[in-house]
């Protein structure tokens, strides 16, 4: 009985030190990982206007960011503002992040103002650097004139709505962030802090993971503590790629290559022989679909800018009373000037995604003056009338392309004549034969191998007449 409870005793005491020993090694695992690297933080820069190729940057970024199991992701940002659908495409990436999003406005001269405050008010955590601001567009005469014509549209609704939801669900100031929009006002980091735009004020991204440390944030639907003193910060870059089609996805540049791609790949279809202008008119004509693919495209403003050019192109490979060449030019025009979609955010000016009129003038100019050349070249050669002389006909070798009964036709010097058999006889096609006689424009023709020597002598002695 004694050695049962002994025994028994002995299990008890033998848990109790297991307990404790794991209870003191999990301490001591949790101290450590507080005072080692937390995790990785990812952080990147976007420093441009929002459009559809910093768009997928920056979404690419977040994405790898989660798959990299970082803990944490900063984006700092410098922009003026940018499209609508694109801004709610950035917000929709944040607000669906499982990785928390620190959007930091940096340096000091750095603004988020139209549609860039949208993207600092999604972030788990907004920051300001001293000197930043955000908030709408510096008013001017033009900004006045476009406020007053679209405040109460429904599009400005629309907005106002979407950034008091997301303010909501951040926990903002939405009344302060209505003002950005209905009032054209803009704030300072102070302001914003102050305001509770935004949560911190930093000098750079050390100071800010010093200051959000223990912050919580609500990430997917579940609370999180950041722990950020001693994390690693990695910056991530845009690639060559990236940043060639950011610098492709311009519209002037755009419709440079639209144009002269266009009126390239025409000339080599109705001048053929060559291969350099149709090589480069389908490369200009694949980078610039590649760039139109992701941009607010008018595909009827395309179609009047190729529809234009042909038109052109009829008009000076067959000259008319010059309608053709009118209304080509009119459909030109009014293609260029509607070839993109403005869809910034209503309310908060921003660069706008359209061809400037300046550049829609010079790129007409710099075509019309080809163009126009072209033309007179085209007429003037169409009204010279080549009549040849019998004694440049006389002789020459011809190939019956229509049997001869006794008429038909044949090829002499690359030309079509109406012909006849000198003797009568049915010539067939494909015989070659020699003209004999010319009259007015009727050729009297013989076979080649029936041509005797007086025909023959007669033939010689009228073609050195």
């Amino acid at each position: 009985m004694l050695m049962e409870r002994a025994k028994t005793i002995h299990h008890l005491l033998m848990f109790l030190c297991l307990m404790t020993a794991g209870w003191i090694m999990s301490v001591g695992i949790v101290n450590a990982q507080s005072v080692e690297n937390t995790g990785v933080v990812i952080a990147g820069r976007l420093d441009a206007n929002i459009n559809s190729g910093s768009v997928r940057i920056l979404k690419g970024w977040i994405e790898d960011a989660d798959q990299r199991g970082a803990s944490l992701f900063v984006l700092e940002l410098n922009t003026s503002g940018g499209r609508l659908d694109e801004t709610r495409d950035l917000v929709g990436a944040i607000r669906g992040s499982n990785v928390p999003v620190v959007v930091f406005v940096t340096p000091s001269d750095a603004r988020a103002v139209a549609a860039g405050t949208f993207v600092v008010v999604a972030g788990h955590i907004a920051a300001m650097t001293p000197g930043a601001r955000i908030g709408a567009v510096p008013p001017s005469d033009d900004w006045r004139e476009d406020f007053l014509r679209t405040m109460g549209s429904r599009e400005t609704r629309d907005a106002a709505t979407l950034l008091r939801g997301i303010a909501s669900e951040r926990g903002r100031n939405a009344e302060a962030l209505d003002r950005t929009i209905f009032q054209g006002i803009s704030y300072s980091a102070e302001e914003a802090v102050r305001l509770e735009i935004v949560d911190f004020s930093a000098n750079d991204v050390p100071d800010l993971l010093t200051k959000i440390d223990g912050f919580g944030v609500t990430v997917a639907g579940a609370e999180r503590t950041l722990i950020t003193t001693n994390a690693v910060v990695e910056w991530v870059e845009t690639t060559r790629v990236q940043r060639f089609m950011r610098w492709l996805a311009d519209p002037q540049l755009l419709f440079f290559m639209l144009t002269f791609g266009g009126f390239l790949v025409l000339f080599e279809l109705l001048n053929p022989g060559g291969w350099a202008a149709g090589a480069t008119g389908v490369v200009l004509l694949l980078l610039t679909f590649l760039a139109l693919g992701s941009m607010p495209v008018n595909w009827v403003g395309v179609s009047l800018i190729v529809g234009g050019l042909i038109l052109i192109f009829i008009e000076i490979y067959s000259p008319a009373w010059g309608g053709f060449g009118l209304a080509g030019g009119i459909s030109f025009v009014l293609g260029g000037f509607l070839l993109f979609g403005d869809s910034s955010v209503p309310g908060l000016p921003a660069p706008e995604v359209r061809v400037d009129i300046r550049v829609l003038a010079l790129v007409s100019v710099l075509l019309a003056v080809p163009l126009i050349g072209l033309g007179y070249s085209a007429r003037k050669s169409r009204n010279i009338r080549i009549v040849p002389r019998n004694d440049q006909i006389m002789g020459q070798p011809g190939v019956v392309r229509k049997a001869l009964n006794p008429k038909g036709t044949v090829q002499v010097a690359n030309e079509l004549w109406t012909a006849e058999s000198d003797t009568g006889v049915t010539i067939q096609s494909g015989d070659t034969v020699i003209v004999s006689e010319v009259e007015g424009v009727t050729l009297k023709v013989a076979r080649e191998a029936s041509v005797g020597s007086e025909q023959a002598a007669v033939i010689e002695n009228n073609r050195s007449l």
